[in-house]
């Protein structure tokens, strides 16, 4: 559902964004489900509440290790504006702070899979970083790579990078600022994670310069940008079951679809087995019932 009374900014493949103020945006969170960058026509329930609910839930717990630019998640801090608009909006939305957004998405691997495994396959080395001989898919990485992509528009894919194109393009002190950040926080998620007998086996953070300090932004630590794995299901040389739009990809692919718009509409049960497994995450990664989040003020 639009929002008439704010400015729309732009839309991505979930969230929309609206100017707040001089310093302050909206990022609502959609139910819309993608596969190789395309928009299915069939919602998720409940998806964009998962995202936002876990999203707040990482800011908060990582703050120590870094600041983010969430302000708020309460609907009291709505702008007067969209306050009729509270119930549609109550716990997909994030009032952030506006931030000059670090124009590459910053990539933690502590597993081998997805476009990894494919650039491991073809030279060993995945964006530049030489690995061990021998690996096999889903293997668990001597320790935790950096390896930055580019961002890519809405309906590309983006672009796997050596660290020296974000030295090139930002200088040598905040590249190093990039990988050393991100991987302090994969770390303390990934150990978090584990105690809940799941894997971080990658995820992807986003930054941006507020006052001139590096602060985390967009999204964090979702099943939309992560991918997760059950721990007991996981076994080296197979791919795990993804605490994610796994059901949706295997859907999509085995209608013949040829990844180009437009997607196709889903059924039921695979929605139905889509939000339960979000759910879940939510519920394993956070230790609180869905529901809570649900109805918070």
């Amino acid at each position: 559902m639009p929002l008439d009374a704010l400015p729309h900014l732009r839309s991505g493949k979930v969230r929309d964004l609206y100017d707040v103020d001089d310093d302050h945006l909206l990022l609502v969170a959609s139910d819309r489900v993608s596969t190789y960058d395309v928009v299915h026509p069939t919602p998720v329930p409940d998806k964009g509440r998962v995202l936002t609910g876990l999203s707040a839930y990482w800011f908060e717990r990582l703050r120590a290790l870094t600041p983010n630019h969430l302000v708020s998640t309460a609907t009291a801090d709505l702008p007067a504006a969209v306050a009729d608009d509270a119930a549609h909006l109550r716990g997909r939305f994030m009032l952030v702070r506006k931030v000059q957004i670090v124009a590459f998405e910053c990539v933690v691997r502590g597993h081998l899979a997805g476009s990894g495994w494919q650039e491991y396959q073809r030279d060993g080395r995945v964006c530049g970083v030489p690995l061990p001989a021998g690996l096999v898919e889903a293997d668990r990485l001597p320790t935790p790579i950096f390896t930055p992509a580019t961002k890519a528009a809405l309906g590309e894919h983006d672009e796997n990078v050596p660290f020296e194109a974000v030295v090139e393009a930002v200088g040598p002190d905040l590249a190093e600022e990039l990988r050393s950040r991100s991987l302090a926080i994969y770390a303390a998620a990934a150990e978090h994670a584990a105690a809940q007998g799941i894997i971080l086996a990658d995820t992807k953070f986003e930054f941006g310069l507020l006052d001139g300090r590096l602060v985390l932004a967009d999204e964090v630590l979702t099943p939309d940008s992560s991918r997760y794995w059950p721990a007991d299901r996981w076994s080296p040389g197979t791919t795990p079951p993804s605490f994610d739009k796994q059901f949706v990809r295997d859907y999509a692919t085995s209608t013949g679809w040829d990844r180009t718009p437009p997607a196709p509409a889903l059924p039921d049960d695979v929605v139905a087995a889509t939000r339960a497994k979000y759910v879940e995450a939510y519920e394993r990664l956070t230790g609180q019932p869905f529901d809570a989040w649900l109805h918070q003020p």
